[in-house]
């Protein structure tokens, strides 16, 4: 169902309760904790929304002035933030047989010369947001195109469903086809226009964006730090240490740098607003200046898994980690599928992921690592009611599980393994039901 089709739902009143099983986090949970202090659920509960904010959460029945949607036995959470994905590659999804460095050269580049049409890029961004919505993610980091068109599709689309969307045009300026490369005093005057007219409007801010080291000269990396010093508020996202072999490209194109994060470091890239896909193939020194600069990496398991890219080491991290789909390396825009990949890569591991892990990394972790936490992420009063209803079980086999649950976590778990799309009942952006 497109946006479009879904304008009937999306006059939701001003004052509205909504009733179900209320569950998100205060803090961060320890690693391996099944049970935790800091997991809040309230079972058959109400929340309050006005004018697009929480303004309650209570057990009472709320008075007749109330507009009540009454989602009883139902799990309600706040809406996942998906803090790594590609716009223009849903196209591409599920295509065989090659790891990352020849998959970008075979399919993705391919399809994402075709969006430097603006009625393409409009259309492959109207399809995407109902995409997202339609998987309960609410707000996310996007990555559009090198071309300036495609990042106004992603910014008008977003800012016409309401959703809290951080996305920028993305840098080449070498290592790529005819159509996908641009240049260091054009890209500048791009981004400096689209900064200009979304960053900081509505829910939108601009994320200064390199796709990753190779594909961007010395010159050009070192306009995007200045990019960043300029504006403090600016996000910053690429990619780094996906894959062994990209790593030793890397190495061969920057031989001053001691490492490939090192290739950030220095052009000034590496901050609090900083967004890092994947980090798998990092060393201890990157890990800790990470940490040190308050960046995050955005986990995207279902991709590393697809194009095996490596097991990332989450419990070793001591930076920020959010979730992420990737798509179209990842498999699924699904938050819940990604969850499941993830305890399977800390399964080969030898570490067991619990649900609340997971599900704090992709809902307050990503907030707060996201400097969100105030708006995104929780079901607390003041934050936008950018939530979803789920079905604790679809279907025969999960219904019997869901039964045989002893204990919260044992039944979260079990909904984070099972669930998909069928599970999602609706999906409210700032009030606004789009689901």
């Amino acid at each position: 169902m497109s946006f479009t089709d879904q304008k009937n739902f999306a006059d939701s009143p001003r004052r509205w309760a909504l009733r179900g099983d209320l569950l998100d986090f205060t803090a961060a949970p320890a690693w391996g904790a099944t049970e935790s202090p800091v997991v809040r659920y309230d079972r058959d509960h109400w929340l309050l929304v006005e004018d697009g904010r929480i303004v309650g959460r209570q057990a009472a029945e709320p008075d007749a002035s109330w507009v009540r949607k009454d989602h009883a036995g139902q799990l309600v959470l706040p809406g996942f933030i998906d803090t790594h994905v590609h716009c223009p590659q849903l196209e591409v999804i599920g295509s065989y047989g090659t790891e990352l460095l020849d998959w970008l050269e075979r399919y993705t580049f391919p399809s994402e010369c075709a969006f430097a049409d603006p009625v393409r890029s409009q259309a492959g961004a109207e399809v995407f947001l109902d995409a997202l919505v339609g998987a309960g993610t609410t707000s996310a980091v996007v990555f559009a195109t090198v071309h300036k068109t495609s990042a106004e599709a992603l910014f008008d689309a977003a800012a016409r469903r309401g959703m809290r969307l951080i996305t920028g045009k993305v840098l080449m300026d070498r290592h790529a086809p005819d159509g996908l490369r641009d240049d260091v005093v054009q890209a500048e005057r791009d981004c400096l226009d689209l900064i200009a007219r979304y960053h900081g409007r509505e829910r939108l801010a601009y994320a200064v964006t390199v796709r990753f080291a190779p594909t961007s000269t010395h010159a050009q990396l070192a306009m995007a730090g200045g990019l960043c010093r300029a504006d403090a508020s600016l996000y910053m996202q690429t990619h780094v240490a996906e894959n062994r072999a990209e790593v030793a490209w890397v190495a061969q194109l920057f031989p001053e740098a001691r490492s490939y994060l090192d290739v950030y470091e220095r052009a000034g890239l590496l901050h609090e607003r900083a967004v890092l896909a994947h980090g798998i193939w990092l060393d201890d020194k990157d890990r800790r200046l990470i940490d040190a600069r308050g960046a995050q990496v955005a986990h995207s398991p279902s991709s590393n898994l697809f194009l095996g890219s490596g097991l990332f080491d989450w419990r070793g991290a001591p930076f920020n980690v959010s979730l992420a789909s990737d798509v179209g390396g990842g498999t699924s825009l699904s938050l819940p599928r990604n969850m499941l990949d993830a305890y399977k890569i800390q399964a080969l591991r030898g570490e067991r992921l619990t649900a609340w892990t997971a599900l704090h990394a992709a809902t307050r972790g990503a907030a707060e690592a996201l400097r969100l936490g105030d708006e995104i992420g929780g079901l607390s009063v003041g934050q936008m009611a950018d939530l979803c209803v789920w079905d604790w079980a679809k279907g025969p086999v999960a219904e019997v599980r869901d039964a045989a649950a002893r204990e919260l976590h044992e039944r979260v778990f079990a909904w984070m393994t099972l669930a998909d799309e069928r599970n999602l009942a609706a999906c409210y952006v700032a009030g606004q039901r789009r689901v």
